[in-house]
C-alpha cells in the first residue's frame, strides 16, 4: 500500500512539474555529491531540498536521508566518486554535480553566472579542465563548447564574445574563418564605443554576450569572483557553478562546483544539469562538432599551432605498454604537459596527461610513482 501511495504521489508531482515547465516526460535524474564541501554535508542537503522543490529528481551521494530526495549511501569521498561514476555509467542518473573531477584533456567546463551590471545570465567558456594543451586551440574549442551549452539551455542563437586576454585576436580570426566557411556563429558587440567581438571588463559586468570565451584558468577566476563578490570569497552564493564538462565524444554529464559553493549554487547547478538533459545536449554537441568540422575546424586549428624550432628533436617517441594509471603527479605547467608525458615514455614509464582539481596532472601507475617523480624533477618539469 505504501508503495502504491508513493507511485501516486510521484505521478501527481510529475503532472505538477509538467504544468509548470511544459514538459510531461520523465524528469532528469540528477545527483550531487555530499562529502568534501567546506560547508559540510548539511550544505548539500539544503541544496537537495531547494532543487527538489523546483521539480528536480534529486539523489544525494552521501550519508543524509530525506523523503524529498533519494540517497546513495557512502562512507567516504573515495567511495563517493566510485559510486558516482557507477551511477552515471549505468544510466541510473542522468548527471551529477560534484566538487572536483579529473576530466581528460579535451574536456572543459562551461560556467554560468548572473552578471552584476544587469542581472543577465552569461556562460563562461571555460572554467575548469583543459580543452587543449595549446592555448589558441583551447580557446577555439571553448567557443564551440559554450555554444553547445547555451543552445542546450534554450538560447537558439547565442552571441559569442571573446575576452581580451592573450590569444583573443588569434581566436577571433579562427572563429571568423569558421564562420566564413559556413559554421553558424553569431558574434556579440562590445558595449564599449569601439564595439567588436573582443570583450572588455565592462562587458563581463553587463553580460554583453551570451557566451564569453576565455582560457579556463582565467574563466576559473572569473567564476570565483562573480559567484562570491558579495560574500568575501569564503561562500559562493550566486550563479550556477563551473558547469558541465564538454568535449567531443565525452559522454558523462558531470557539473563542477567549488568546495566553497553554497547551497543556492549547488541547487542552481542541479537545475542547470536538468536543463541540459531536457535540452538534449548530447545531440546538440554532435551537430555542433559536425558543423565545425565541415567548416574546416582541424585545418583552422592546425594553421594556428606554434611552429617548433628547427633544432628541436622531433624523433617519434613510442609509448610503453599501457598500464592502469591511478597515481597523480602535479605541478607541471600546462604548456609542458605533453612533453613531460613523452619524457616519461623515454625512460620506460607509461604515463597519461589529465586535469585535476588544482591543475594539470600526469597519471602513472602506483608502482612507477617514485621513478616518474625523479625523472620529472631531473628534467626540470617539477620541483
Amino acid at each position: 500500500m505504501a508503495n502504491v501511495e508513493k507511485i501516486i504521489a510521484q505521478t501527481f508531482m510529475d503532472i505538477a512539474t509538467g504544468l509548470e515547465t511544459g514538459s510531461f516526460g520523465s524528469r532528469p535524474r540528477i545527483a550531487v555529491t555530499g562529502l568534501g564541501s567546506e560547508h559540510g554535508e548539511a550544505n548539500a542537503v539544503e541544496a537537495c531540498l531547494l532543487a527538489a522543490d523546483r521539480g528536480v529528481d534529486v539523489t544525494l551521494i552521501g550519508t543524509a536521508e530525506s523523503d524529498k530526495f533519494n540517497t546513495c549511501k557512502v562512507s567516504d569521498e573515495d567511495e563517493m566518486y566510485k559510486e558516482m561514476e557507477k551511477l552515471l555509467d549505468s544510466g541510473a542518473i542522468d548527471g551529477c554535480v560534484t566538487m572536483h573531477y579529473p576530466f581528460p584533456i579535451g574536456v572543459s567546463t562551461v560556467g554560468r553566472v548572473v552578471t552584476p551590471g544587469k542581472g543577465k545570465q552569461m556562460y563562461i567558456a571555460t572554467t575548469t579542465g583543459t580543452s587543449s594543451a595549446e592555448r589558441i586551440e583551447a580557446m577555439i574549442k571553448n567557443a564551440i563548447y559554450g555554444i553547445i551549452t547555451a543552445k542546450a539551455c534554450g538560447i537558439k542563437e547565442p552571441t559569442v564574445g571573446i575576452l581580451n586576454v592573450d590569444g583573443a585576436r588569434q581566436c577571433e580570426g579562427a572563429l571568423k574563418e569558421l564562420q566564413a566557411n559556413g559554421y553558424d556563429i553569431h558574434f556579440a558587440e562590445s558595449s564599449r564605443a569601439d564595439g567588436g567581438c573582443v570583450m572588455r571588463g565592462n562587458d563581463l559586468l553587463v553580460g554583453a554576450c551570451d557566451v564569453m570565451v576565455t582560457d579556463s584558468l582565467t574563466g576559473n577566476i572569473l567564476m570565483k569572483m562573480m559567484s562570491s563578490y558579495t560574500t568575501g570569497g569564503s561562500y559562493e552564493a550566486m550563479g550556477y557553478g563551473y558547469g558541465p564538462g564538454i568535449g567531443e565524444g565525452y559522454e558523462r554529464l558531470v557539473l563542477i562546483v567549488s568546495r566553497a559553493s553554497g547551497a543556492p549554487v549547488l541547487a542552481n547547478a542541479m537545475e542547470y544539469a536538468s536543463q541540459l538533459v531536457k535540452g538534449n545536449y548530447k545531440e546538440i554537441a554532435k551537430k555542433e562538432f559536425a558543423a565545425a568540422h565541415k567548416a574546416g575546424l582541424n585545418k583552422v586549428i592546425e594553421a594556428r599551432k606554434p611552429k617548433k624550432a628547427a633544432a628541436e628533436d622531433t624523433a617519434e617517441v613510442v609509448a610503453p605498454p599501457k598500464e592502469v594509471v591511478t597515481s597523480q603527479l602535479s605541478g607541471i605547467e600546462i604548456m609542458d604537459l605533453e612533453d613531460a608525458v613523452k619524457a616519461l615514455w623515454k625512460v620506460g614509464v607509461y604515463a597519461e596527461s589529465g586535469m585535476g582539481c588544482t591543475g594539470p596532472i600526469i597519471l602513472v601507475s602506483e608502482a612507477n610513482h617514485d621513478k616518474a617523480a625523479e625523472a620529472l624533477k631531473a628534467a626540470g618539469y617539477i620541483q
